[in-house]
């Protein structure tokens, strides 16, 4: 392929991606449009591969994402077999409009699957937080009312047999003020 054809090709795909829609830069979305972008691919799938087969803080995360990451290992290829058609100067110009946007279509889903892989984690993080924060509350609920079980059983045990004794004695003396005074 000569090189205005190869210029052609690249002004054909030429896609102006807003660095918003590619996600943060240690995202899993970032890195594999980043890959696509530079014609990458093999890249790409390998990172998406990773996150099938590496270890993962969630055990759920792995089976929720699968089918995302298959549809967007088949999208890459998708992309790919566009970018790479052969022949594609010897097409006419609607044709090639054409493929260039199935292309765009393409990544766009791409983009879109990414971000549900994303939100797969993002949600799977906060009820992880969540179950944190019921275990924490929990603990301090629990030792609340272990300490006021044992106030309880203190004051039962003592101060209320303390109390009965001075209300006892209390009682007594009044009654004796009493048939003092009347002269009993």
């Amino acid at each position: 392929m000569g090189a205005a054809a190869q210029l052609e090709k690249k002004e054909l795909f030429a896609m102006s991606v807003d660095s918003v829609e590619m996600g943060r830069s240690d995202s899993l979305r970032f890195l594999v449009l980043r890959w696509v972008l530079e014609e990458k691919y093999d890249q790409a799938i390998a990172e998406l591969r990773g996150v099938l087969e590496g270890p993962s803080v969630y055990p759920t995360f792995q089976p929720k994402v699968e089918r995302f990451v298959h549809h967007s290992i088949d999208l890459i290829y998708a992309i790919k077999t566009k970018r790479n058609f052969p022949g594609i100067n010897s097409l006419t110009r609607s044709k090639q409009y054409e493929l260039r946007e199935k292309y765009k279509e393409h990544f766009r889903e791409l983009q879109n699957v990414l971000k549900t892989i994303e939100k797969i984690e993002r949600n799977l993080k906060v009820q992880d937080t969540r179950s944190i924060v019921y275990v924490v509350k929990a603990a301090w609920i629990a030792g609340f009312l272990i300490l006021l079980t044992a106030f309880g059983a203190e004051f039962f045990r003592g101060l209320a047999r303390t109390g009965v004794i001075v209300f006892e004695d209390s009682f007594m003396q009044s009654v004796d003020w009493i048939f003092k005074a009347i002269g009993l």
